[in-house]
């Protein structure tokens, strides 16, 4: 059996990913405000993309460039493994806590 899996390399294929992302956006909200179409509903969409896209570049670019520049996601599973092993090591008491009056006379 062959994976599915694999990289993708070809640069025109990642170019007619990207505009295949784009165009379902495009059709997925042209199709939500047809359904209602009011400016509150077109608010809150605009909102809600701006939010993911800011949420998606904190995952991969934030995280990657200022807080932990030795990791890298693979995705968006990958980020959320990350976050919840780093919630954990910060939770965890000190093996060995060094106590701030020693050495100090």
């Amino acid at each position: 059996m062959q994976t599915v899996s694999r990289d993708l390399s070809s640069s025109r294929a990642i170019y007619l990913k990207a505009a295949l992302l784009v165009f379902l956006g495009l059709f997925a909200a042209t199709l939500l405000l047809l359904r209602a179409p009011q400016w509150d509903v077109a608010l809150l969409l605009a909102i809600c993309v701006w939010a993911c896209c800011r949420a998606y570049y904190f995952a991969f670019y934030v995280i990657e460039h200022y807080v932990d520049t030795t990791y890298r996601f693979r995705g968006l599973i990958d980020f959320a493994a990350y976050v919840m092993n780093f919630r954990r090591e910060e939770n965890e008491p000190d093996k060995n806590p060094r106590r701030d009056d020693e050495g100090t006379k």
